[in-house]
């Protein structure tokens, strides 16, 4: 599993689910928006700290966005 891929992709995910552009989201998660396209497009790592800014930004659980989705749908077939 790719971390950063992971992580990248749901970000992207939840951020278009609540309708924000990266501009939008980054003023909601007190971060730069070139750091956020930074992120979605996997050129940058991120803190723990900023993980969880991003988290509380979407509102959801931290954990989410580590969760991969094709490996949890493997489990789900099983």
């Amino acid at each position: 599993m790719d971390i950063v891929k992971v992580f990248a992709t749901n970000l992207k995910k939840y951020r278009i689910q609540k309708g924000l552009s990266q501009e939008a989201f980054a003023e909601i998660s007190g971060l730069h928006r070139t750091y956020i396209s930074a992120i979605e497009r996997e050129k940058r790592s991120i803190a723990l700290e900023n993980v969880q800014k991003i988290a509380n930004a979407l509102d959801i659980e931290t954990y989410l966005l580590f969760v991969d989705k094709d490996i949890s749908d493997k489990g789900d077939q099983q």
